[in-house]
């Protein structure tokens, strides 16, 4: 039994109709971007699972003339996750760039060596996601999202970072799942095998940092969301107090990561509050 499947012998009710969730999200994704007048996307390409999978779920929708996808390094990005990046390029044969980062970040933070990692983090996270939106202006190509659904919920991810797009196809897809749909859609076993890492910095690992593997959060996130279980029931399936608490809190307290900003209301047709119409109703 593969790796991929062994998730399933706990958590049977996150496996997806694998063809069915791949039409959909192609033919929503095709709808989305044409609606807004593009014919091509650009995205970030970090050499792990999740830009992996948006990218191969682009070029099913837009084929691969029409999609662009950017290696974006720091002096400290792992070797294999360029090389893993390089694979999925190649795989898929979509026109592809290279930008070292480093040069911007180390400016920045020359006067302020003492920045924690978490800083660094962050501020790379960003620079990714204003060279995408400079490189979109160029190529007229529509950014595409990278984040997960486990991801989202936890709020792990930099705002206005790699959380920032302007369209998701994997933003309803918890990590497992991620893991499912990419060895369907065919992304190299490297890619999927690997442990989850954001390579912020040296060794960093997503599991590592949250405390947890996404397979039990992922397994607590669908009772205690999609199925809205009361703490009772959570407890009753095993789950403990101290979990419980850990992933409801971030939930909660990163809620801001998942909206739009907060207009504070003075007319009568406020963006977002009163004038919500959508493209196609017109003015």
């Amino acid at each position: 039994m593969n790796s991929v499947e062994e998730n399933f012998e706990t958590a049977p009710f996150l496996r997806l109709n694998e063809k069915l969730v791949t039409d959909l999200l192609t033919t929503a994704l095709r709808e989305e971007v044409e609606k807004a007048g593009f014919k091509q996307v650009v995205l970030g390409l970090s050499g792990g699972i999740d830009s992996a999978l948006s990218l191969y779920l682009a070029v099913a929708a837009f084929g691969k003339e029409n999609v662009i996808a950017v290696r974006m390094p720091y002096k400290t990005s792992s070797q294999s996750s360029l090389d893993d990046a390089r694979a999925a390029i190649e795989d898929t044969g979509v026109e592809s760039l290279t930008i070292d980062i480093t040069p911007q970040i180390d400016a920045y933070f020359e006067q302020m060596p003492e920045a924690a990692p978490l800083r660094r983090g962050n501020k790379m996270a960003r620079e990714r996601m204003t060279i995408l939106y400079d490189l979109s202006a160029v190529h007229n190509a529509l950014v595409i999202g990278t984040s997960n659904r486990t991801e989202l919920l936890l709020g792990y991810g930099t705002q206005f970072g790699d959380v920032a797009s302007a369209i998701n196809p994997i933003g309803d897809l918890y990590k497992t799942q991620v893991r499912q749909l990419a060895a369907y859609l065919g992304v190299p076993e490297q890619i999927i095998a690997k442990p989850p890492s954001a390579d912020l910095w040296e060794d960093q690992t997503d599991e590592g940092e949250l405390g947890f593997t996404y397979l039990e959060v992922d397994r607590l996130l669908y009772y205690m969301i999609d199925q809205r279980l009361s703490l009772d029931k959570l407890r009753a399936l095993g789950f403990n107090d101290a979990f419980i608490e850990k992933v409801s809190t971030r939930i909660i307290r990163n809620q801001y990561k998942r909206t739009m900003p907060v207009i504070l209301k003075v007319g009568n047709r406020t963006v977002g509050v009163d004038f919500r119409y959508l493209r196609d109703w017109g003015l």
